[in-house]
């Protein structure tokens, strides 16, 4: 059985991609910062229904909380697929940003990218099997106002998982990045309305979760063994 670490897994894409994994035959590690409770709800889901996982809670802005946490992963052995989902907005124009809302966006999904990613490698290495796969955003390909933090975090992300994908390509292990457009995540409502979306997606309608996780599963496949490097753009044909 393969092991799996979804981070920020208990959010609409990360739960989706968590409970996918699991019916994949994944054992699944949810991770969350603060929604323990909901990771551990999600888990309780899961496992009620014949898959394996647990819950977990950690900062992955931490470098020293983050390591603490993986040792304890991987004393039962190498995580073999990764899923990068963690990550924050607090947008703002550019002008009127804050050093703290910079910092904050880039720390989650860049720093964060690197503080659990980096520990995992080596075991993983040595497995000669892994998948990483790094959810990224429409906004790092397209930029969006308001966003030039998350954008520029996305958009390195993007970037790192390409020199990843070529570093580890010969030992097995693919590494590619998903790009969501409109997802209908529970928060989609503070930012599009039915109207907002009919207009900006040509298929007239925003993305469910589980399109986001399908996607996943297959990068995290064995028949997807010859794509890596990749970002893969889901988002109803904005572009």
């Amino acid at each position: 059985m393969k092991r799996a670490l979804v981070t920020g897994g208990s959010g609409g894409i990360g739960s989706a991609i968590a409970r996918q994994l699991a019916a994949d035959g994944c054992y699944v590690y949810i991770h969350a910062n603060t929604g323990l409770k909901k990771a551990q709800a999600l888990s309780d889901e899961i496992n009620a229904s014949g898959g394996q996982s647990s819950a977990l809670a950690f900062d992955i802005t931490d470098t020293e909380l983050t390591l603490a946490a993986l040792d304890n992963i991987l004393e039962a052995g190498a995580v073999q697929i990764l899923v990068n989902n963690a990550g924050i907005h607090d947008d703002a124009i550019f002008p009127g940003m804050s050093q703290r809302q910079w910092q904050d966006v880039i720390n989650v999904s860049l720093n964060g990218f690197f503080n659990v990613t980096q520990p995992l490698m080596m075991p993983m290495i040595r497995t000669r099997w892994g998948r990483i796969v790094n959810i990224s955003s429409l906004s790092a390909i397209t930029g969006n106002r308001g966003q030039v933090n998350y954008s520029a975090a996305k958009g390195a992300l993007n970037s790192a998982t390409k020199s990843l994908a070529l570093e580890v390509a010969s030992r097995g292990i693919t590494a590619n990045a998903v790009a969501p457009g409109i997802i209908a995540t529970p928060d989609i409502g503070d930012s599009f309305d039915d109207s907002t979306i009919k207009q900006m997606v040509p298929m007239k309608r925003a993305g469910e979760p589980e399109e986001v996780a399908h996607l996943v599963s297959f990068l995290c496949s064995d028949e997807s063994a010859y794509i890596t490097g990749q970002v893969i753009s889901i988002n109803g044909g904005i572009i």
